[in-house]
């Protein structure tokens, strides 16, 4: 059952319209229901099959202004390059020691990157990694060699997208705190960067549904340009 706050705020919404995404997010976080500061999220429904290669869509960006949330990195390294990431500020820096400590149940970081060279070791982590999200890839720019790049991007607000196996993809594009323009900003530049990793492959609709909403909150249907 919908309690009342989420029923007043639903009615705020029309649910037979799709909204300028503009006029959406400033909405979603209009319709915001909890006491703490939500986080605002994009759903696209896309007109893609993730069993096809070429359409398993997957990718990093930077957003504008950020996520509005820390992230705890992990640099998985060896020699010359754990200096480096110390100096570019990741949170955890180690090889093997810190394997070991993830093999034990340690999980105090939200991403991981690794060099090239310690994959082979990470890679042996895979079952207890792969499900929770966190195995690095070079798709997203956390197997790279220049992982003083990659933190910065990390901290800057990078976020990761990701077709699940329904043709679904959700990003957190910031928070209820953040202004209406900024919020409108990470969502037009999340919306651009899906529309230029369209597959060649896919033919016809592209995106078949966008909606923006906030933690709890009703879903706002954004108008498809």
């Amino acid at each position: 059952m919908a309690g009342k706050k989420y029923k007043a705020a639903a009615a705020m919404i029309d649910s037979t319209k799709t909204y300028p995404y503009a006029e959406a997010v400033a909405l979603a976080k209009k319709t915001s229901c909890t006491t703490f500061d939500s986080s605002v999220e994009a759903s696209f429904s896309l007109n893609v099959d993730p069993k096809q290669a070429d359409q398993n869509i997957r990718g990093a960006m930077v957003l504008p202004n950020g996520t509005g949330r820390s992230q705890r990195v992990l640099v998985i390294t060896q020699g010359p390059k754990v200096e480096e990431a110390k100096n570019a500020g990741a949170d955890y820096v180690g090889g093997q020691d810190m394997l070991d400590q993830i093999k034990n149940g340690w999980f105090d970081f939200d991403i991981i990157v690794a060099t090239p060279d310690m994959m082979g070791q990470l890679g042996r982590l895979g079952k207890l990694l792969g499900p929770k999200g966190l195995m690095p890839n070079p798709k997203t720019g956390t197997v790279t060699m220049n992982v003083a790049q990659a933190i910065e991007e990390i901290k800057k607000g990078k976020v990761e997208y990701r077709v699940d196996k329904d043709g679904n993809v959700n990003v957190l594009i910031g928070k209820c705190s953040f202004s209406d323009e900024a919020l409108a900003q990470n969502f037009k530049a999340l919306y651009d960067q899906l529309t230029k990793v369209r597959p060649q492959t896919v033919k016809g609709i592209y995106m078949k549904g966008v909606t923006v909403s906030t933690t709890m909150g009703p879903g706002v249907k954004v108008t498809i340009e």
